[in-house]
């Protein structure tokens, strides 16, 4: 079993004497900033001229400068920009002040196992990935509370990186909710297959077909949609609560029945088929060369079905029901 480790684990003084650059303010950037500078540790951000994002860091009360200024004053640089955008920044802005001793950190493994970013063999590398939105590792800090976190280490040069990423784990709040000891390796690889497979792209399809079989066969697109997607989030918080017992202990005994009857008739054996070749796409790189290569032409694929999914009836439905709902954040809509 992988190791866990939790606050008694964490030693705060690894980073007493360390500046942590936050290359990147978004969801996660903004998560880790905070929570860091809140926890008492020298942090600051690193962005571009220019970025809308400079003022909303500065009224934090953080620290900011360019990306390569903030990489230059810092001993620890942590990449938190969106992976495409990772390997121009980092060879811009970031390698030229890798010195030896110094700390680079990901909170995704996806470029250094690929290979699209290759530090120098005197520099430490090392991932905290909080399994969580960077807007969910914010708001779980403030509660006192924290969400758990992978811990990697790549390249261990000055032979404290564990120490130092355990240390970093506890100033966003990880050690809370406790660390998991992996690899690069394994990280970018469960992380890729549990989007795809299940967490987006499996669940995304699920509920659609589910929408559409409804309303093609003569239902209410607002029936379709309560029953294949508003209800989704109740019956996976109870399931984040305590596992599928729970959740089959909490629904009707129909609705349980009806779970062991069609469950797998839905998830065929085709299906699972089709889970391991998407798998080994991912461990053999297919799926990250087709990733590198939709970016390098502009993301043609990309934009098409972003569009043309936000146009689904569904979307639409969803609209206008969470309209009538005052109680949710109105900011996506």
């Amino acid at each position: 079993m992988a190791k866990l480790y939790y606050k008694e684990d964490c030693k705060r003084e690894y980073l007493a004497d360390k500046k942590i650059a936050i290359i990147g303010y978004g969801s996660q950037g903004h998560a880790h900033a905070l929570n860091l500078h809140e926890s008492g540790f020298d942090v600051c951000v690193g962005l571009y001229e220019g970025s809308k994002s400079w003022s909303i860091a500065e009224k934090a009360g953080l620290q900011v400068y360019t990306a390569k200024e903030a990489a230059e004053k810092s001993d620890i640089i942590v990449m938190l920009v969106n992976d495409e955008k990772q390997p121009a920044i980092y060879n811009e802005s970031v390698l030229p002040s890798l010195k030896a001793g110094k700390y680079l950190m990901f909170a995704h493994g996806f470029n250094i196992h690929y290979g699209q970013i290759i530090p120098p063999e005197d520099v430490n590398v090392f991932m905290i990935a909080p399994k969580g939105p960077g807007h969910t590792v914010r708001s779980e800090y403030q509660k006192g509370q924290g969400v758990p976190c992978l811990v990697a280490v790549h390249r261990d040069y000055s032979k404290d990186t564990l120490d130092v990423a355990l240390a970093y784990a506890q100033g966003i709040g990880g050690d809370r909710a406790g660390i998991l000891q992996t690899t690069f390796k394994e990280e970018t690889e469960t992380d890729l297959f549990g989007e795809q497979a299940v967490l987006c792209g499996g669940v995304s399809e699920l509920m659609k077909a589910g929408f559409d079989t409804l309303v093609e066969a003569g239902y209410e697109p607002e029936s379709a949609y309560f029953e294949c997607l508003h209800e989704m989030k109740l019956i996976i918080d109870l399931v984040n609560k305590g596992g599928l017992s729970f959740m089959r202990y909490s629904i009707s005994d129909t609705a349980e029945y009806g779970d062991y009857t069609v469950g797998r008739r839905i998830i065929t054996d085709d299906t699972r088929k089709e889970m391991k070749k998407v798998l080994q796409e991912i461990q053999e790189g297919e799926f990250a060369r087709k990733w590198l290569l939709e970016n390098k032409a502009g993301r043609p694929y990309f934009m098409s079905r972003r569009r043309m999914e936000s146009e689904h009836l569904l979307e639409k439905t969803g609209k206008k029901l969470r309209a009538m709902m005052p109680w949710y954040n109105k900011e996506k809509e």
